[in-house]
């Protein structure tokens, strides 16, 4: 019973999220983007403590996997918004210069 009501949260989850982040315009991404870095963080010390902990050798591995895709959506995240903040920087205007080559 206990498996069908974690399956039905995980469910419910996934349906809340998508109808969530399809709703959210396009100038809020990026705030968007750093605050799922934020919680992807906490994720990644709740794996730390999983995969360092005397759990069993499956909750090791589980850990140490969820260390290593938590750790790329961390990177990741941070440099999509990095690549979005800069593209509202003002560009610098070329140095006129005296002559052409």
């Amino acid at each position: 019973m206990e498996a069908v009501f974690l399956a039905f949260i995980l469910l419910l989850s996934i349906f809340l999220g998508f109808e969530l982040i399809s709703k959210v315009p396009a100038t809020l991404h990026t705030p968007l983007m750093s605050g799922a870095n934020a919680i992807s963080g906490i994720t990644i010390v709740g794996a730390i403590m999983s995969a360092g902990g005397d759990h069993g050798t499956m909750a090791t591995w589980l850990g140490a996997f969820a260390v290593f895709t938590a750790t790329i959506n961390v990177v990741g995240g941070y440099m999509v918004t990095n690549r979005m903040l800069s593209m509202f920087k003002k560009k610098e205007s070329p140095a006129t210069g005296g002559g052409s080559a």
